[in-house]
Parts: structure tokens; sequence; C-alpha cells
């Protein structure tokens, strides 16, 4: 099981997420505290506190998601700031 932390500050960096999310052919989950979402669903997502850090967990392997996932990490969002 992979994890990786993400931001999604805007509805369409939640959209794009989705729509990332939906081409992998495995689950893939959103969580925040004690709330989980299937992140392949767009209403899912847009009802998590989008201000916060939330955790992607996922089994499977696509390299273009991962680096989707990369790109909205916390990490690179403080660095383009």
């Amino acid at each position: 099981m992979k994890a990786k932390k993400i931001m999604l500050p805007t509805i369409a960096d939640a959209k794009k997420f989705v729509e990332e999310a939906s081409r992998c052919g495995f689950d893939i989950d959103v969580f925040y505290n004690r709330v989980t979402i299937d992140a392949k669903s767009i209403l899912g997502v847009l009802s998590l506190d989008l201000t916060r850090v939330l955790t992607v967990q996922f089994q499977g392997s696509d390299e273009r998601f991962e680096k989707f996932l990369d790109s909205i990490s916390p990490d690179t969002a403080g660095k383009a700031a």
C-alpha cells in the first residue's frame, strides 16, 4: 500500500485529481481525519476540507498518476509559492 500527502487548494485541482485517479485501474482512497473518500468520486472529493493536507492511499502502480501526486504534494506547493 502506497500513501502520499497532497493538497487540492482549488476546485480545478480537485477536478484534475479525480480525472487522473479515474484513469487508474485500481482503488484509490483519500483520507482526512477519520473520513475516507473514493478518489474517483468528484462529489466525495469536493466534500472534503480542501484547505487541509489530504492523504492518498493506493495499491496499484501508475507512473503518470504518481508523478501527478508528486506535483500536488504540500512540499511542491510550498516551493512554488
